[in-house]
């Protein structure tokens, strides 16, 4: 795959730096490659705003003595495409791969990232696994992942009374774990799981025989481990059929402000979830919503979308401090370098990276407004608590990290 000078967001040029012979100028650029679901039922969670928000992040770094291009794919949300692209990627010269929603797709980018020697965040999988078990030295896990979503939105159902659950959980890495992290909350808090149906992803639209399966089980949680239009689906069939009418939660594992633009207040109204960002959460993150807003189509940024504006601004940062060549030269030393400097935007506030590449941000928990209470578009939550950036993933020596020294 050549590289698209129509990606490209800042040449030479732009930035009013001398023109350099070809090598150089390879050599003096910085390349990333937004790699995510273009086409799918992740596309409205990033998709095309997760590349408007990198480009964003580009934009205001600024000049500071080096280029940079940003690239885009679809990864079709197949794991050896991923790959497949990442290796391509890597081989000519992609210097950062950025977003990769699909926890089976962030998983294999992974162990390319780790084959290369090349940096890689991961802003779009959930699987915690990323920095757990599976964790690269050259990997970066920003802004959510199944074990803070399950900690907050799967202990806030326990504690409100809903102490049995049945999981409607997709069909591959992320759904596995969302359901499995979620489940372990909802034990230690005294509850049961009373039983769980796995659906094939991404290939299901009708959801209807899996909520009949729940709706049997008499448990007074439906836990949704998916994301995206299954999210939307589901919760638009569990409406149709009633089934939250007798009594029945839904619990929205993993839903983002497009999953309740989509499905409307009068259908989203009382839904409880978790999200790392909100356009309205304080003065900076509606500083950054209001920059960003002029290239979303109309759209507002979510935890997913924006959380590639935040995470390309701190991996330049650390591009500057360490010298380009240096960047280019090794994955693993760029990623040190990022997790030894502080995180701050506005995105996020400020944060910092673990050792086992998790970077650390505090946890909402919303409530998704009635249709009377929200003053117009986009007003859409309002917040429930907090659990502080400490607090909010799971702690340190519990991931089974091979980076983490006992």
């Amino acid at each position: 795959m050549s590289f698209s000078r129509r990606s490209a967001l800042l040449t030479g040029a732009a930035l009013g730096v001398a023109p350099l012979s070809r090598a150089r100028a390879q050599a003096n650029t910085i390349r990333i490659g937004v790699l995510n679901d273009m086409s799918g039922p992740y596309r409205d969670i990033s998709g095309p705003y997760g590349v408007a928000c990198t480009k964003q992040a580009v934009a205001e770094f600024g000049a500071q003595g080096f280029n940079v291009e940003v690239i885009n794919a679809d990864h079709q949300n197949k794991p050896d495409v991923g790959a497949g692209l990442a290796r391509q990627w890597y081989d000519q010269g992609v210097d950062l791969i950025l977003d990769v929603p699909t926890s089976s797709v962030g998983l294999a980018v992974s162990q390319v990232a780790k084959e290369k020697n090349k940096a890689y965040i991961n802003t779009g999988s959930a699987t915690s696994d990323l920095t757990g078990a599976a964790c690269q030295a050259t990997t970066v896990h920003w802004m959510y992942d199944t074990y803070m979503l399950a900690k907050s939105t799967g202990s806030a159902m326990v504690k409100a009374g809903g102490d049995s659950w049945f999981f409607l959980t997709a069909d591959y890495a992320f759904g596995h774990a969302l359901e499995r992290d979620t489940a372990n909350f909802v034990r230690a808090a005294g509850g049961r799981v009373m039983g769980q149906v796995r659906y094939p992803f991404p290939s299901t639209s009708d959801f209807s025989s899996f909520l009949v399966q729940a709706q049997a089980s008499r448990a007074k949680v439906i836990g949704m481990a998916n994301a995206g239009a299954d999210t939307i689906n589901t919760i638009k069939q569990a409406a149709e059929f009633g089934i939250t009418r007798r009594g029945v939660k839904l619990a929205a594992l993993l839903m983002f402000l497009a999953d309740v633009h989509a499905l409307g207040l009068q259908t989203a109204q009382g839904l409880v979830l978790t999200e790392s960002f909100y356009w309205d959460l304080n003065d900076r993150t509606r500083a950054v919503t209001r920059r960003l807003l002029p290239h979303l189509n109309g759209a507002y940024p979510n935890m997913a979308s924006v959380a590639n504006y935040s995470a390309a601004l701190h991996f330049l940062k650390a591009v500057k401090d360490m010298g380009v060549a240096a960047a280019k030269a090794s994955g693993t030393e760029l990623v040190n370098r990022m997790k030894a400097i502080p995180c701050d935007d506005d995105a996020f506030g400020a944060g910092s990276i673990r050792v086992d590449g998790r970077k650390l941000c505090p946890s909402y928990l919303f409530e998704v407004k009635s249709p009377a209470e929200s003053k117009g578009p986009y007003d859409y939550y309002k917040l429930l608590g907090t659990t502080p950036a400490g607090e909010a993933f799971r702690p340190l020596n519990e991931g089974g990290c091979s980076l983490v020294r006992s």
